[in-house]
């Protein structure tokens, strides 16, 4: 099974919780046993599974600036968005999770997060069921 749905950015960096939207896909399924693939066809985005407290969201966004800080990249003559492209790379673009009992497993605070590194934008993000 295969399901699909956007996201629209509002900010070049940004962290959404799109956890919710990810489990409805999954009880919708009436899968019992699988995974699931979170899949985000972008380049310049990132899929990461952490806690939802905006103190923790601020982090994230202030290492992930820094890790691309005081570069000059070449990609940027083209298009200025390289911090982005590396991000995205050094992030990825998808994780897998487990549902087990038709409940998607995580940990007490994990929460699925679409990291916008070059928004803003319309994000696609594709949950790819595997029943087993």
């Amino acid at each position: 099974m295969l399901k699909e749905f956007n996201i629209s950015t509002k900010e070049r960096y940004e962290l959404i919780d799109i956890t919710e939207r990810v489990e409805k896909i999954v009880q919708e399924s009436d899968i019992k046993n699988g995974l699931i693939l979170v899949f985000i066809p972008h380049s310049t985005a990132g899929i990461v599974l952490t806690e939802d407290e905006s103190g923790l969201k601020e982090d994230w966004l202030k290492v992930l600036k820094k890790l691309v800080s005081d570069f000059d990249f070449l990609h940027n003559q083209i298009d200025n968005n390289a911090d982005s492209h590396i991000l995205s790379g050094l992030i990825g673009q998808g994780k897998t999770l487990i549902v087990e009992n038709g409940r998607l497993i995580r940990g007490t605070w994990q929460k699925i997060f679409l990291v916008e590194l070059n928004g803003p934008r319309t994000r696609d993000v594709i949950i790819k069921i595997f029943q087993g």
